[in-house]
């Protein structure tokens, strides 16, 4: 029977030490990350620093170092917005990556326009947070009404002179 116990704990101690010596899986990581307008097909078009309030969607492209998949969360947090406290999670979204899947496309959008401030988009890879980024949005100026009687189409028109009825 001793020789059964000696036996068995040489056995265990052989399994545990096969198992410590196997590769750990190396984390995924974030190769690219970047912040862009919509290219006018519905998808993230160029790279931008900052934004206009009409610019909705704002596009979060995340590209991951491996393709093991992964959870990848995207939170839109308000820095200085006037009248919203500093922290508030504006958008929060997540997506868990299949196999061989290394790119990510989070799109964040408020109800109706975006108001002019600072924002940080948060990436987290599972809970970690991967990287921050802040930007600016900034307001969009109304265009500019054109002067009644001027023919805007042609850069060398003159003004239209209104003439009233003669006897009136």
């Amino acid at each position: 029977m001793h020789k059964f116990f000696a036996f068995l704990i040489v056995i265990l101690s052989l399994g545990v030490s096969a198992s410590a010596q196997q590769p750990s899986a190396t984390p995924v990581g974030i190769a690219e990350f970047y912040l862009a307008k919509d290219d006018g097909l519905g998808k993230a078009g160029e790279e931008v620093s900052g934004f206009s309030t009409t610019d909705v969607p704002i596009y979060c492209v995340v590209q991951l170092d491996s393709p093991e998949s992964a959870t990848v969360k995207m939170n839109l947090i308000v820095v200085a917005v006037p009248g919203i406290r500093p922290g508030t999670q504006v958008v929060s979204t997540s997506y868990t990556t299949k196999e061989n899947q290394n790119r990510v496309n989070f799109t964040g959008r408020p109800l109706g326009q975006w108001l002019a401030g600072r924002y940080r988009a948060d990436i987290y890879i599972g809970s970690k947070l991967a990287v921050s980024r802040e930007f600016a949005v900034q307001q969009t100026l109304a265009p500019k009404p054109a002067a009644e009687g001027v023919n805007r189409t042609r850069p060398d028109a003159k003004p239209k002179t209104v003439r009233k009825p003669r006897g009136t």
